[in-house]
């Protein structure tokens, strides 16, 4: 398993590291005009932004002044960059400048992908670098989604169901030139129960709406647990039928090919204090065998060895680094609880797994 998921749980995976969002959506989603219309936003103030090149943001009347030949300083406050190079070398580039004071302080970071990205990568990225994943911190994925051409995407390109899938936000664009109804929404929903899809036009979105998405709180910088799992969100698909029994009054046209189909969500809950050693060997063992379909993992561990509750995070194979929190909520009886987004994987095999390592 790599980035030290075998550690010990610790603390020093802590709140102090700079939040970093993923803005990703397919060729035509209107991820560039969201970007446009975010950059514009005063809010976006002591945020920096690396994108892949400044030909595809009309950034020239908001220019303010050029920081490096690389880096504007947008009006609204914004720092925006290129990558050069490669995404590391952008990332610790930018901290570089931001300790020696030669560009603007930033508290934030929006690193937006080709349209043809998996996303997955960006994540490792944040996860395994190890002066990155220092001083960086994944907040969460946003992905924009073309309300018109939305499901024939969908159907024909397995990387936007994975962009949907991993997504802590669904920016659902253009819904102002949708002649018809459609499955879309309810698509987006089984792929993703937990993301709130939210409807966009001409990129107008506030940006508080898509950021703090991650574990930890932007204004207490304490853990938030409860959003960061929304675990309840998960349950509530799966009372309703979901993920994948369409038998709910829609019917879907199956000579198309539904990557969507393929995709898993659910909760595995665990009451008794587990040994770290035991969850390590049974996340070996699953990524060992499923490791490619394993999109997404996030979950807080009640761990016998440790006073508190530790979090875990993985994308695929790759892990961050546990985090030790502070203590379990007020009133909150410790327990274990791990949220899964897979590929043709079930929630059946993979609970069993888990019980039988946590009982050894």
């Amino acid at each position: 398993m790599q980035n030290d998921t075998a550690n010990s749980p610790d603390s020093s995976a802590g709140p102090e590291r700079l939040p970093v969002s993923v803005l990703t959506g397919f060729l035509g989603s209107g991820k560039t005009t969201v970007l446009n219309a975010l950059l514009k936003h005063p809010d976006m103030g002591q945020t920096a932004v690396i994108i892949n090149e400044f030909g595809e943001v009309g950034i020239d009347n908001l220019l303010v002044e050029t920081a490096s030949e690389d880096m504007v300083v947008m009006e609204s406050g914004c720092l925006c960059c290129t990558i050069r190079g490669d995404l590391i070398e952008t990332l610790r580039s930018l901290i570089k400048r931001r300790w020696n004071n030669e560009i603007p302080a930033f508290n934030r970071v929006v690193i937006e992908t080709t349209g043809l990205a998996d996303p997955a990568p960006i994540l490792h990225t944040l996860m395994t670098d190890p002066v990155i994943s220092t001083r960086y911190r994944l907040d969460g994925v946003i992905t924009t989604v073309d309300a018109v051409n939305g499901s024939a995407t969908l159907d024909a390109q397995p990387e936007a169901v994975k962009q949907a899938a991993v997504a802590d936000r669904i920016l659902l664009t253009k819904t102002d030139l949708m002649e018809q109804e459609s499955d879309l929404m309810e698509r987006l929903r089984v792929i993703n129960p937990a993301a709130p899809v939210l409807s966009v036009i001409q990129g107008d979105i506030a940006p508080d709406a898509l950021f703090g998405t991650g574990l930890y709180d932007p204004g207490t910088k304490t853990p938030d647990v409860a959003q960061w799992l929304a675990e309840e969100a998960y349950d509530q698909a799966s009372q309703h039928g979901h993920p994948h029994d369409h038998t709910h009054g829609h019917h879907h046209d199956h000579d198309r090919n539904r990557h969507d189909d393929r995709i898993r969500s659910f909760v595995i809950r665990y009451d008794a204090p587990i040994a770290w050693d035991a969850f390590v060997d049974w996340i070996e063992a699953l990524i060992a065998t499923h490791g490619a379909n394993l999109l997404r993992m996030k979950g807080i561990l009640y761990v016998a060895e440790v006073d508190g509750p530790v979090a875990v995070h993985g994308v695929q194979h790759v892990f961050h680094p546990p985090a030790l929190l502070a203590g379990w909520a007020e009133g909150e009886t410790p327990s274990s609880r791990l949220v899964i987004i897979a590929r043709d994987l079930n929630k059946d095999p993979v609970e069993k797994m888990f019980h039988a390592f946590m009982a050894q």
